[in-house]
C-alpha cells in the first residue's frame, strides 16, 4: 500500500474518531460537566476563541508557507529556522501590545451583562488571561511542526495528536470535572497543558528522524516572496478564523458567557451538516487541481454538478434527522441547555445551502482566481461582524420575532454564509460561465421536503429515545427508497448498490 494511501485511510480514521469524541464532548459532557456553571464553559470557549484568533497573528502565515516552499528550498535548515523565528517575533510583539493596551482592551470585552456570575467569570478571565497567551505560543509551535510534519510526509501524528489524543484527554477531564475530582480553575490549566503535551510529542517524532541545525543566516531564500505569501495567507486566515469566532466573542460582550456555552451546544448540533463537504472535499482537492493544470472547464464544471448534488443529497439526510427529532432531541440536555431549537435551525440551514453550493471555493483556490477567496473572505468577515452587532443586542430590529440573543448570532451566520456562497456562485458564473445546479437538484429538494412531510404526520412515541430511534429509521428508509427511485445521482445510486452487496455478504 502507498504511503499517501495508507495515511489518508489512518487520516479519516483519525478524522472520525475526532468526530466521534467531539459530539460526546459538545452534545453530552459540556452540558453536564458545567450545569451548575455554564458561564465557565462560555469561558473556555471564549479563551479558545481568543487564543485561536491571536495565535493566527502571531506566527504571520507561516505554516501555509513552510508547506508551499519546502519542497522548492534547497537549504531546508534555513527555512526551518526562519519558521520558528516569525513566531517567536509574531508573539513577542502581541505580548507587547497586550501590555501597552492592556486595560482598554479587558474594558472592550467586558461582558455589558451585570449580573453577579458574568461579572465573578470575567474576573477569573482577567486573573487568568495569561493562559491565552500560553495557548497562543503552544498553538503556534504545533501549527508550525505540523507543517514541518506534512512537509515531511507524515501528516498522521499531528491529525491523531488533534483529533484523538486531544479531544480523548478533554473528556477525561470534562469526566473529572463532572464528578467534581478536579474544581475549574485547574480543569482550565490541563486543558492548555494539553496543546504543550501536543507540541512536545509531535517535535520528538519530528526530531528522531530528521536532522536539523538550527541558523540565523537566510541568504538562500527569497524572502520577498516568501513574505509577500505569508502575508497573503495571514489576511485570508485572519479573516477566515475571525469569522468562525466572532459570533461567540460578540455574544459573551453582548449578553455573557453563559450564552456562549448554550450557542456552542445549538451550534455544533447544526453544524453536523457540515461533515459529507469535509469527505467529498478533500477527493475533489486533486480532482479539481489536475483539472486545472489541463484547463480543462467541462471537467471542473462536471466536479462542480456532482460536488454539489451528492452534498445535497446526504445533508438533506441529515437535516431531516436533525430537525425532525430536535424537540425530542434537545429534551435529552439538561434544561439550560433545551433553548437551543431556533439556533439549530438557522446554522442547518444554513450550511445546507453552504454545502449545495458544491466544491466552489476549491474551484477559485486552485484557479489563476485564487486572490478572489481572500477578498471574498474579507467580505464575510465584514458582513458576520455588521449583522452580528446588528441582530445579537436586545436592540435588535427583528427582537419582535425572536431574533435577538444567542438566535440574533444564529441568524446573523446564517445570513453572512448566505450571502458569501452567493456572491461565489455569481463570481464562478461571470467568470467560467459554470454553476452547479440542474434538474436534479430540484429533484432532490422536493423528495427532501416530501420527506418531511409524510414523517411529520407520524404520531409521536410516548418516548424520548424509541421515538428517535422510529422516525430516524423512518427517515432514513423513505429518503432511501426515494432516492433510489428518481436516480438524481449515479454516485449516490452505486454506493448504496455497493453498501446493499456488502451486507448481504455479512
Amino acid at each position: 500500500m502507498g504511503i499517501v494511501r495508507k495515511q489518508s485511510i489512518q487520516n479519516s480514521i483519525y478524522f472520525y474518531i475526532g468526530l466521534l469524541f467531539g459530539a460526546l464532548s459538545t452534545i453530552v459532557l459540556y452540558p453536564n460537566a458545567f450545569n451548575s456553571h455554564p458561564e465557565h464553559l462560555g469561558l473556555l470557549q471564549i479563551i479558545v476563541a481568543y487564543s485561536t484568533i491571536i495565535s493566527t497573528f502571531s506566527f504571520l502565515g507561516t505554516p501555509k508557507t513552510l508547506i508551499r516552499f519546502f519542497p522548492k528550498v534547497e537549504n531546508k535548515n534555513q527555512l526551518i529556522s526562519l519558521s520558528f523565528l516569525i513566531p517567536i517575533i509574531g508573539f513577542l510583539f502581541v505580548v507587547l501590545l497586550y501590555f501597552l493596551f492592556k486595560e482598554p482592551f479587558l474594558d472592550f470585552i467586558k461582558p455589558q451583562s451585570l449580573e453577579t456570575k458574568e461579572i465573578l467569570t470575567y474576573n477569573l478571565l482577567k486573573e487568568n488571561f495569561h493562559l491565552v497567551f500560553l495557548m497562543v505560543a503552544f498553538l503556534s509551535f504545533f501549527e508550525v511542526f505540523s507543517s514541518l510534519s506534512r512537509s515531511l510526509l507524515n501528516a498522521t501524528i499531528p491529525i491523531f495528536l488533534k483529533e484523538v489524543f486531544l479531544k480523548g484527554m478533554n473528556i477525561l477531564l470534562l469526566f473529572l470535572h463532572w464528578f467534581n475530582y478536579i474544581d475549574f480553575p485547574l480543569f482550565l490549566n490541563l486543558y492548555i497543558s494539553l496543546y504543550l503535551i501536543m507540541t512536545i510529542i509531535l517535535s520528538i517524532s519530528i526530531f528522531k528522524t530528521f536532522n536539523y541545525t538550527p541558523t540565523l543566516v537566510f541568504t538562500d531564500l527569497e524572502n520577498k516572496k516568501l513574505f509577500l505569501f505569508g502575508l497573503y495567507v495571514l489576511v485570508g486566515g485572519a479573516s477566515a478564523m475571525l469569522v468562525s469566532k466572532v459570533d461567540m466573542m460578540m455574544i459573551g460582550k453582548f449578553i455573557g458567557y453563559q450564552e456562549v456555552a448554550f450557542y456552542t451546544v445549538a451550534f455544533f448540533i447544526g453544524n453536523v451538516i457540515r461533515v459529507p463537504a469535509r469527505a467529498i472535499g478533500s477527493i475533489a482537492t486533486p480532482l479539481l487541481a489536475k483539472a486545472w493544470e489541463r484547463n480543462d472547464i467541462n471537467e471542473i464544471s462536471r466536479i462542480y454538478s456532482k460536488s454539489s448534488i451528492n452534498q445535497l443529497i446526504i445533508g438533506g439526510l441529515i437535516f431531516l434527522g436533525l430537525w425532525l427529532n430536535i424537540d425530542d432531541g434537545l429534551s435529552l440536555l439538561p434544561e439550560k441547555f433545551q433553548g437551543g431549537r431556533i439556533v439549530v435551525l438557522f446554522i442547518a440551514f444554513s450550511q445546507l445551502f453552504n454545502i449545495t453550493t458544491g466544491a466552489n471555493g476549491i474551484i477559485i483556490v486552485n484557479s489563476r482566481y485564487y486572490k478572489f477567496d481572500l477578498y471574498a473572505n474579507f467580505i464575510l468577515l465584514c458582513i458576520t461582524l455588521y449583522t452580528n452587532y446588528l441582530f445579537i443586542p436586545d436592540s435588535s430590529p427583528l427582537s419582535k420575532y425572536d431574533i435577538v440573543g444567542i438566535n440574533g448570532a444564529a441568524f446573523a451566520t446564517a445570513l453572512s454564509v448566505l450571502i458569501f456562497n452567493f456572491i461565489k456562485l455569481l463570481y464562478l458564473y461571470f467568470k467560467m460561465k459554470i454553476q452547479p445546479f440542474g434538474i436534479q437538484t430540484i429533484k432532490v429538494i422536493i423528495l427532501i421536503l416530501l420527506t418531511y412531510y409524510i414523517v411529520d404526520l407520524i404520531p409521536e412515541i410516548n418516548h424520548v429515545i424509541y421515538n428517535i430511534i422510529f422516525k430516524s429509521l423512518v427517515i432514513f428508509s423513505l429518503y432511501s427508497l426515494l432516492i433510489v427511485l428518481f436516480k438524481p445521482s449515479e454516485d449516490i445510486i452505486k454506493f448504496m448498490k455497493d453498501l446493499w452487496s456488502n451486507f448481504k455478504r455479512v
